[in-house]
This record gives structure tokens, C-alpha cells and sequence, in this order.
């Protein structure tokens, strides 16, 4: 039981270059099942964090290897846009997304491992429940883009507009505002690290 957290954290991590491989093949059924490894490994980590929680299992490797997986499985999910359409799904903004998603991240490893608690916003959870809703609707464009089903044709009716690059400029902004944030209510803490 001891073991199950971090045994869905590493599953979640062998998981995302699997989506990556099954997402990028030219066929429906392929791209269908990639997409759903993708939600599989996303509710790995509900469970993984409700069994550390409920039976006291945390530990530091789990600490490091929670959020590894996470960022690993998000940063796959994000890689995959602009290979839909660099115009909707600009580099630039995931680029953005990943640094900052890096940085935080390597900051509450590092001051979790120093028994060091760090406040946290509402923005946080705000920016992640963003994050993953945007994942999931751009993965899903990726999956019927250029299929013959009714789908497909609203998928090209989207993909002709930018309202989707609206959302990933939006997205954008609110997970660098989130970081930013997190930084400044932080910043006596990170001085005292450094004391």
C-alpha cells in the first residue's frame, strides 16, 4: 500500500511519451487511444495524491516524483498543439508555459525538501483546471482534424478563426500572472532560504 503512490506517479511518467507516440500516427483509432492514455494518466494523479493524503504515505521521493509526473504529462499534452496548427497554438506560448510551469516547479521541490511550506493562491488551482480544459479541448481538435465527421468540419470551421489562439494568449497569461504571483507571495520565504 506504501508503494502506491509513487507507483502511479511513475506510471503517469511512462505514460506521457506513450500518448506522444500513439498522438502523432496518422490514424483516427490511434490518435483516439492516445487521447485516452492522455485522460488515464490525468486521473492518476487524483489518485495518487488521495492515497498519500488518506493513508500518511507522503515521502520525499514521492514529493519529487508527484510533481515530475505532472509536469511531464502536461508538458506532452502541450508539445502536441502546434503540431495541430502553429497559428492557433503558437511556440511562443508554449515555450512561456513550460518555463514557468519548470521554474515553479523546481522551487516547490526544492523548498519542500527544505521543510520549508510555501503559500499558495487560489490562482494556482484556477490555472491548472485552465490549463487542463484548454489540453483537452485542443487535443480533441488535434483528434478529428481532417476527419470526415461532423466533428472535422467544425474543427476546420475553429481552426479558420482564432478564437482558439485567443484562448492560448489567454491561457498563457493567466498561468505567467499565476507564477508571478506565487513568486511575490513567496519572496520572504525565499530570502529566508537563502539566510
Amino acid at each position: 500500500m506504501h508503494r502506491v503512490p509513487n507507483i502511479l506517479s511513475g506510471a503517469r511518467l511512462l505514460l506521457s511519451p506513450v500518448f506522444l507516440i500513439l498522438f502523432f500516427q496518422d490514424e483516427f483509432l490511434m490518435k483516439a487511444i492516445g487521447l485516452g492514455v492522455f485522460i488515464i494518466a490525468a486521473i492518476t494523479d487524483y489518485f495518487d495524491g488521495y492515497y498519500a493524503r488518506k493513508y500518511k504515505l507522503e515521502s520525499d521521493f514521492g514529493a519529487f516524483l508527484d510533481p515530475l509526473a505532472d509536469k511531464f504529462l502536461t508538458f506532452s499534452g502541450f508539445v502536441v498543439l502546434p503540431f495541430i496548427d502553429p497559428g492557433q497554438f503558437p511556440w511562443w506560448c508554449i515555450i512561456l508555459i513550460i518555463l514557468r510551469d519548470t521554474v515553479i516547479t523546481i522551487l516547490r521541490v526544492y523548498f519542500k525538501r527544505r521543510r520549508i511550506s510555501m503559500v499558495t493562491r487560489f490562482t494556482a488551482k484556477i490555472k491548472t483546471t485552465i490549463q487542463m480544459i484548454f489540453l483537452y479541448l485542443g487535443l480533441a481538435i488535434g483528434l478529428f482534424q481532417g476527419t470526415g465527421f461532423i466533428f472535422g468540419m467544425w474543427v476546420e470551421w475553429l481552426l479558420e478563426t482564432n478564437i482558439m489562439l485567443i484562448l492560448m494568449v489567454f491561457v498563457t497569461t493567466v498561468t505567467l500572472y499565476s507564477g508571478i504571483e506565487y513568486l511575490f507571495v513567496n519572496r520572504a520565504r525565499m530570502n529566508t532560504s537563502k539566510a
